[in-house]
């Protein structure tokens, strides 16, 4: 409102030619924004339930008489198989994973994840430990794995460490070469060059990126002088790498990446009945992160009838490992390298 003088009136703003507009178009611009955003939180929320009710579960860690009483921490059985499902013949051949029949397992680890401080620690158990199987005498304790499956085998590393599993997560050769891929490769530095027709892999002395089927090669490989015990060492720094990279930002923030990831993990995994994507989520931060790794202690070697070279554990070392995580107490020194990842 102007008074007769041509000035404005006490208490009287005008508002400036065009305010009125500009304001509605920011807040309609603001609208969108929140709409967007509120869309793909829907979106994430809906893709985080659908991979969870996709994940694979199998029954294995059912109770039993004299299972190991629950722990300081938390335990995670970690098993990589031969499983060849899914896998056409081009892509076994790819893969060089063979065609036998059965599953069978060449990775066995036990992550263990402390309540309070102190680092992780990824325990691996040489396929070849000669171990007593329940109900079916002493084997190598990948044995357990193709005689009873999963249950088995969680019932045989409870009985021969004294811990109790608390979730178990197992992947094929077929899933875990994609999910390599998924993440664009992993780099892995050799001191020296590794060949094995075997495994299907010829890779030169250097840090060097591997894809998917490299990848299972490298850690399937045992042209080793230690044979099982340099394999054991090569699959915990694999994984480290893998998981670090899998949780980057660069990964999880890129949908070209994290999708093809989410959906080939559906598919390429089994966890136990109780388990679900926030504790596969968890566990991935876990082993992404500073952890320290370990060897079930091993005493020597043997040749016993029927079931061909084995690796006898130290027991009284192996008390100490074992002890020490059911308890939380501080790993001996001599037992555990640092740190990993």
């Amino acid at each position: 409102m102007v008074n007769r003088s041509g000035t404005a009136a006490a208490g009287y703003h005008q508002q400036p030619a065009g305010a009125g507009p500009a304001r509605r178009r920011r807040r309609s611009r603001g609208k969108v924004v929140l709409t967007v955003l509120v869309v793909l939180l829907l979106l994430l929320v809906g893709l985080w339930f659908y991979v969870d009710s996709s994940l694979k579960r199998v029954t294995a860690l059912a109770d039993y008489p004299d299972r190991p009483a629950a722990g300081a921490g938390t335990n995670w059985l970690l098993v990589g198989s031969d499983a060849r499902d899914g896998l056409s013949e081009e892509e076994k051949a790819e893969l060089a994973t063979g065609s036998a029949a059965g599953h069978r397992t060449d990775t066995i680890m036990i992550m263990h994840i402390p309540d309070g401080s102190g680092n992780p620690i990824l325990v691996s158990l040489p396929r070849d430990s000669y171990v007593s199987i329940p109900g079916h005498d002493k084997n190598k304790i990948n044995a357990a794995f193709a005689i009873g499956g999963p249950p088995l085998l969680a019932r045989t590393v409870e009985q021969a460490t004294g811990l109790r599993m608390d979730h178990y997560v197992e992947i094929g050769f077929g899933g875990f070469a994609n999910v390599v891929d998924d993440v664009g490769g992993v780099e892995m530095c050799l001191d020296e060059p590794m060949k094995d027709p075997k495994a299907g892999i010829d890779l030169p002395a250097g840090c060097q990126e591997l894809n998917g089927a490299q990848a299972l090669g490298f850690v399937r490989t045992r042209a080793f002088q230690s044979g099982d015990l340099e394999r054991v060492q090569n699959q915990r720094k694999f994984l480290s790498a893998l998981l670090h990279k899998a949780t980057s930002a660069a990964v999880l923030a890129n949908p070209f990446r994290s999708l093809p990831l989410a959906f080939d993990l559906s598919d390429a995994i089994s966890v136990g009945d109780d388990d679900h994507l926030h504790n596969l989520a968890g566990l991935a931060f876990a082993l992404g992160g500073g952890m320290d790794t370990a060897t079930a202690p091993v005493g020597g070697f043997d040749q016993v009838s029927g079931a061909g070279s084995v690796v006898v554990w130290n027991q009284a070392k192996a008390k100490q490992l074992f002890g020490a995580l059911r308890d939380g107490t501080p790993v001996p020194a001599d037992l555990v390298q640092q740190p990993a990842g």
